[in-house]
């Protein structure tokens, strides 16, 4: 079995202090490299585009939500986990831009909306198809679906674990 960068800092840690237990690492250090590595790639291809990580995010919040494309600010930062002055500033970026406009909410009118413009809907129609082809080749490496889904399941139990438990 071929052997990762995880595997020689467990080995160095065992040299090093051997009553410690490190077993931990050989899952939460992967799951941080691999998230690592996956926002390169992510990057690397966004760039080709024109987006940013979280040019990115936010576009496709908005596209996910379906026609009208639209979301409060604050249903927007609390979905990409953000501050409001963060939303601002990169709402702020997209509608320079041209891929979202601010709009009166037309059940408030003391508060706006944030809808993607046709060029964003178009972006995100080309973009997303593009990425996730992209991630599809990376799990290809995968002999088998059921190799797939046993990584799903595994991963979406830590993830639920963690989302109770880190605030």
């Amino acid at each position: 079995m071929n052997q990762d960068r995880i595997d020689h800092i467990l080995e160095q840690w065992q040299q090093e202090l051997p009553q410690l237990d490190a077993s931990a690492l050989a899952v939460v250090g992967r799951v941080l490299r691999i998230a690592r590595l996956l926002e390169k790639q992510r990057e690397t291809v966004l760039s080709e585009y024109g987006l940013s990580l979280w040019s990115f995010d936010v576009l496709a919040t908005l596209r996910r939500q379906g026609p009208p494309y639209r979301l409060k600010p604050t249903d927007l930062y609390g979905l990409l986990m953000l501050s409001s002055g963060a939303m601002t500033n990169r709402i702020d970026r997209l509608e320079q831009d041209g891929i979202v406009e601010r709009l009166r909410d037309p059940g408030d009118r003391r508060s706006v909306m944030v809808q993607l413009t046709p060029k964003g809907v178009q972006l995100a129609d080309t973009v997303v198809p593009a990425l996730l082809s992209t991630e599809q080749e990376l799990l290809s490496h995968f002999a088998t679906p059921d190799e797939i889904n046993t990584l799903t399941s595994l991963l979406r139990k830590l993830l639920a674990s963690l989302e109770k438990t880190v605030k």
